[in-house]
């Protein structure tokens, strides 16, 4: 019979990461502690050391944020002008015009 592959979450792979960059144990004692190869803690502390700098960019989601704000506030603009002209042709046409959110 196979066995299944475990899967961790990030919080705990960023403990055993964060407790192996301290360096206050050697690797088999956290292999032992957190029941994880050696190999996978060294795998975990270097992705977490060259991800560090992603903690502090903030600049990145501002911008992506707003551009995505300006497109909303464009689209919400566009079904307006539309909702009037509908409005308009409606009451045009003699047909109700009671469509309103």
């Amino acid at each position: 019979m196979k066995k299944s592959r475990r899967s961790f979450k990030p919080e705990f792979k960023a403990q055993v990461a964060l407790a192996a960059i301290q360096e206050r144990e050697t690797l088999n004692e956290l292999s032992k502690r957190f029941k994880v190869h050696p190999a996978q803690i060294t795998k975990w502390k270097k992705e977490f050391l060259e991800n560090a700098s992603a903690a502090f960019e903030k600049e990145g989601a501002d911008k992506d944020a707003d551009a995505e704000k300006q497109r909303l506030y464009a689209k919400i603009g566009q079904l307006e002008v539309e909702r009037d002209w509908l409005k308009k042709i409606s009451k045009q046409l003699g047909l109700p015009t009671d469509f309103e959110p």
